[in-house]
């Protein structure tokens, strides 16, 4: 058999058996006084197991182990660890559905909103907060914990929207206090007092592992937007719930 026939007979095209004979998936068959590869049956065999191991979703190099043990214990081993991959899969299929429907409940009863799809704990959470007209800091809020819902891991996620849930009742003076620092300095009193506030609010778990100062991370975004005092006040704020903690009960 020529190459064209050989890959007509298997399913596949010319170009991915020469590809599997750069990858060394296929050996290179005797060739013919005129040059051309001449194909057996053996060939056509060891093409067709490429087709099926790759449709089965192992990725070439994959194959490439699995052809390589002929016991086939390889192949075991392989087909385990890809039906575990394709169950964790399926579950974030499954969770994703899940939201979209969520999201479609929503839309359909004219309730959603511009910064969607969200999570359903943050939705939860943005509900409780409510409407608070005229605030930058809110809207500022709103976008930063659009992002974290996005990029935080969901155990992460869920445990962080629950603590913020405890913030919710006081949620509007925080914002008050902050946006009042817009335009004030660092050493303005006000920062002394937004941050004793903030402070009181903010539980220990939540600022664990928040550097001291903006870094090049998640922290940089999130004090990109703020005014000098009203970094300073939240910066504060932290110092004085890492020295509560730190202090003798």
């Amino acid at each position: 058999m020529r190459i064209g026939q050989l890959a007509a007979l298997v399913g596949v095209t010319p170009r991915a058996v020469r590809h599997y004979h750069h990858l060394g998936l296929l050996p290179e068959p005797v060739r013919r006084s005129n040059g051309y590869r001449e194909y057996g049956i053996r060939d056509a065999v060891l093409l067709a197991r490429v087709r099926r191991l790759t449709e089965l979703g192992l990725g070439l190099d994959e194959v490439r182990d699995v052809l390589a043990d002929d016991e086939g214990r390889e192949l075991v081993e392989v087909l385990q660890e890809l039906d575990e991959d394709l169950g964790r899969q399926e579950a974030v299929v499954r969770e994703r559905r899940q939201r979209l429907a969520a999201l479609l409940a929503e839309a359909r009863a004219g309730r959603l909103t511009a910064d969607a799809p969200l999570s359903p704990q943050l939705t939860a959470l943005l509900a409780g907060l409510g409407e608070i007209p005229d605030s930058p800091i809110a809207a500022k809020d709103r976008e930063i914990l659009a992002l974290l819902d996005t990029v935080a891991p969901e155990a992460e996620r869920v445990r962080l929207m629950e603590t913020l849930r405890g913030m919710q009742e006081h949620a509007g003076e925080m914002y008050a206090l902050l946006d009042a620092l817009a335009d004030k300095a660092p050493d303005d009193p006000g920062v002394t007092r937004a941050a004793t506030a903030l402070a009181a609010l903010l539980p220990a778990d939540l600022i664990a592992g928040f550097p001291d100062q903006p870094d090049n991370g998640l922290t940089d975004v999130i004090f990109a937007d703020l005014a000098p005092a009203q970094a300073a006040a939240v910066l504060h704020a932290i110092e004085l719930v890492r020295r509560r903690q730190e202090a003798p009960s």
